[in-house]
């Protein structure tokens, strides 16, 4: 039987709701399931700094559909390949870095999208397709239907032409880049000062205006405001920063614990130089 999984991203956006995702560096499978056991509507696989075989790449992406999660592949910029391929691994979408011109996102747009929307080759034999078992006409109606691409702006170069990017029919939405952006303007991670917060804003503007979403990397605003903005697909973190966190968590709870015991059972206080 052939099955063709909608995207839960647009499921979700169409019904007005919000959607939650949650970025993925770390390359076991098993992380992925533990994302969607806990209630996640998709990850973000980053390829982009991370050094994933495509191999595990599509092992990740399995991992996301068996528990009905959207999984977005962020590409490593370049070729049509790196974009392609996670398609054909049956990702529900990609995200583009640092996309800075109309030209470009019109590159994008051809590369990814079958005919009549883009220019991307017919294959078929792969995952997405079902491995040819999806009648061909169903498949490029589906993938143009289903599938989603959403283009990272996170330049001053990228600001200056978003108006025009927005603009490029064939994708879906943009995520802003406030770490890139704030670095490239001198003010690295001060994603709160006025030059950052009115790319945020000027970003999430044109998205909507020209009937793309708006999708924020994380919770780097009062939540409120970005609502306001119109932001409605939201990173709620990552996997490194989430296991940081829980070992710091219990080693302080440790340190607790130990603080609190009799001098007399109190171990040994450890040199930090050791």
């Amino acid at each position: 039987m052939i099955h063709q999984r909608p995207s839960r991203l647009l499921k979700l956006l169409a019904e007005g709701q919000i959607a939650k995702t949650l970025k993925i560096n770390l390359s076991d499978p098993r992380v992925i399931e533990i994302a969607g056991l806990s209630g996640l509507d998709g990850v973000w696989i980053c390829n982009e700094h991370v050094p994933n075989d495509w191999i595990g790449l599509e092992n990740m992406i399995r991992a996301a559909r068996v528990h009905d999660m959207d999984s977005f592949v962020r590409v490593a910029k370049g070729s049509y390949s790196d974009y392609v391929k996670p398609f054909e691994a049956d990702a529900t979408g990609i995200i583009v870095p640092h996309v800075e011109t109309e030209e470009e996102a019109r590159q994008i747009v051809d590369w990814v999208r079958f005919y009549p929307q883009g220019k991307r080759a017919l294959d078929g034999g792969n995952t997405d397709g079902q491995f040819c078992l999806m009648p061909m006409e169903s498949y490029l109606e589906y993938s143009n239907r289903e599938k989603v691409v959403i283009l990272q702006i996170e330049s001053p170069e990228g600001l200056e032409n978003v108006e025009k990017i927005a603009a490029v029919p064939g994708f879906n939405g943009i995520l802003f880049g406030p770490g890139d952006f704030s670095h490239r303007i001198g003010k690295t991670g001060q994603l709160d000062d006025p030059q950052v917060v009115a790319a945020r804003k000027r970003v999430a503007a044109a998205a909507l205006k020209n009937g793309k979403f708006a999708m924020a990397a994380g919770l780097i605003a009062p939540f409120a405001e970005l609502i306001a903005d119109g932001i409605r697909v939201f990173n709620a973190g990552s996997d490194v920063v989430a296991l940081g966190a829980y070992m710091k968590q219990r080693l302080e709870l440790f340190q607790e614990h130990i603080e609190a015991l009799p001098s007399e059972l109190k171990p040994a206080t450890r040199s930090p130089y050791v």
